[in-house]
């Protein structure tokens, strides 16, 4: 399907979705009016009701990753997401850029490992839904995304062979209890990739097709056990949840959740910030990409964003068609009709979730806004795209889809107070005893 569908087919199928939504949340007949407080008619509260958490589904099985359901692979996934040994100088671990104290973010406007990187550190909490993994989507699934630090120069700045041997040093019971016999490993270097240093390249390349298999083998199941940690997290309720709760249920106090400011920025939200067009269903996002204008850190050097992670995805050894995805072909749906020549992509970046906005700034795909008030200026002055077109409209422009966004001071304001009810805990889902 194309990721890029318009965004008016998009709103239209959100409304469209509304009544029996709303229907089935309130227990009740879905052209009621809440005559509460806050006056919701049935299209505006079969819209809210599609934006509870309790509305948000399973996340979708993984076929590529055999383990994602497995107990062992969640908790030994975990030990590695926080094993700074993973790391060339190994002072780096995924918790670094992802601190589960800090909404699994670094609250920084690009990543930092072992070097600086170029974008910031995108959150991880429920990219299990999303069919496409970091900003430009160059990932299609969990277990291919955490396996792309370990070897990037500036995050852990590390290579498979080593990893591959960590792991048999100080992790052979607990992987083979879940995949089996480790591969032999005894003709392989110590430090090899097909992606690293000269050195690296030329180790890896000395080595027999066998043993790169092994190694290969053995990375990518570290990927797979930290993708089963990572999908066992989730977001807890918000106040935003709550007030969506008691007002589709006809509860008059449930209103009181809310202050009438945050109200008034959520009807701007839904109405004349156009924000729900792109930030809609449980995890306000559509999980797709869009060009916005926002501007590069580097004006010499601007991010071509999901225009040049296509064939990135399509020729990554560990995407879902590879040698070391459990899936079969026929269940690679995402990776075998990917859209490409769509000149909407080019500047494109994945929409984040909103759930925590609050407490997660700096803003955008780099951290080029450092406030929730920056961010929704930029959509009002909706400037031309260094890159690509954006999908933003100007008073100066036509556009097909989209009207120009205008807000006053105050409706700013009132909009960022919205997003502030969109905070909730993050929690760890417990497994069944």
């Amino acid at each position: 399907m194309n990721k890029s569908t318009s965004i008016a087919i998009r709103l239209g199928t959100i409304l469209l979705a509304a009544m029996p939504i709303a229907n089935a949340f309130a227990g009740g007949p879905s052209d009621q009016t809440v005559a509460h407080r806050d006056r919701w008619n049935a299209a505006d509260i079969g819209i809210l009701a599609s934006m509870h958490l309790g509305q948000l589904p399973q996340q979708p099985q993984d076929p590529s990753n055999a383990v994602e359901g497995s107990r062992a692979a969640s908790e030994l996934g975990k030990r590695l997401f926080n094993d700074a040994r993973l790391s060339k100088d190994q002072t780096v671990s995924c918790a670094t850029c992802h601190d589960a104290r800090n909404q699994f973010q670094d609250g920084l406007a690009v990543a930092r490992g072992i070097g600086v990187g170029s974008r910031r550190a995108m959150p991880i909490v429920g990219s299990g839904h999303s069919p496409w993994l970091f900003w430009d989507g160059r990932k299609d699934s969990l277990w291919s995304q955490a396996l792309g630090p370990f070897e990037d120069a500036v995050e852990h700045g590390g290579n498979r062979a080593r990893y591959a041997h960590l792991m048999q040093t100080f992790y052979r019971s607990e992987y083979e209890a879940i995949f089996g016999p480790m591969p032999d490993l005894s003709q392989s270097a110590r430090s090899a990739s097909p992606l690293g240093t000269p050195a690296e390249k030329a180790a890896w390349a000395a080595m027999d097709p066998k043993t790169q298999a092994g190694v290969n083998r053995i990375f990518s199941n570290m990927g797979k056990v930290i993708a089963a940690y990572e999908k066992k997290l989730t977001h807890g309720e918000s106040r935003f949840d709550r007030y969506v709760q008691g007002t589709v249920s006809g509860d008059p106090s449930a209103q009181q959740i809310l202050s009438q400011q945050e109200v008034n920025g959520l009807r701007i939200f839904m109405g004349k910030g156009q924000c729900v067009t792109c930030h809609n269903g449980p995890l306000f996002t559509d999980h797709s990409f869009h060009n916005t204008g926002v501007p590069p850190r580097d004006l010499r050097n601007p991010d071509r964003g999901r225009a040049a992670a296509i064939a990135k995805v399509q020729k990554d050894e560990f995407n879902c068609l590879g040698l070391f995805s459990d899936a079969k072909p026929a269940q690679c749906q995402e990776l075998r009709f990917i859209v490409t020549g769509d000149h909407a992509m080019e500047g494109a970046f994945r929409t984040p979730s909103l759930r925590n906005v609050a407490l997660r700034p700096p803003y955008m795909h780099a951290g080029q806004f450092s406030s929730i008030e920056e961010v929704i200026a930029h959509y009002v002055k909706a400037p031309t795209a260094v890159v690509g077109h954006t999908e933003l409209a100007n008073a100066g422009a036509g556009h097909s889809e989209r009207r120009p966004i205008r807000l006053s001071e105050q409706e700013v304001k009132e909009l960022a107070q919205f997003l502030g009810t969109l905070s909730g805990a993050i929690v760890e889902v417990p497994w069944k005893q």
